[in-house]
């Protein structure tokens, strides 16, 4: 969105958010798995973005872009690791949290029915 014209961000914003409510079969299937998958309101917001995955590449980030010396493999494994472990102080519960039992409950389901191959 920070890309567009000023001009396009509100008519972009409004289809992008409408077309997250349409059925997987409209297209894009792989886009909307989530919403195939029935998961609550709450849990489908937060997994629906790369939110989970970006804030602690960004605090990873913001932690070792100064570090330029790196002598080897370990050295850096150590960085990173390092890093995440700061990172993870700041990390907060996902929205939804406490409906992470029906992601697990339909993903089994969807295993043992042999769906995932």
């Amino acid at each position: 969105m920070d890309h567009l014209p000023d001009e396009l961000k509100d008519q972009i914003k409004a289809v992008m958010k409408a077309s997250w409510k349409l059925n997987a079969k409209e297209g894009m299937e792989e886009m909307f798995t989530l919403n195939h998958l029935g998961l609550p309101p709450t849990l489908t917001r937060c997994l629906a973005t790369t939110n989970i995955i970006d804030s602690p590449n960004g605090g990873v980030r913001r932690r070792t872009r100064r570090v330029s010396r790196l002598k080897n493999v370990n050295m850096v494994l150590r960085w990173a690791v390092s890093a995440f472990l700061s990172a993870e102080k700041n990390f907060r519960k996902i929205m939804g949290y406490k409906d992470l039992w029906t992601l697990e409950a339909i993903l089994g389901r969807l295993t043992v029915t042999g769906i995932d191959k």
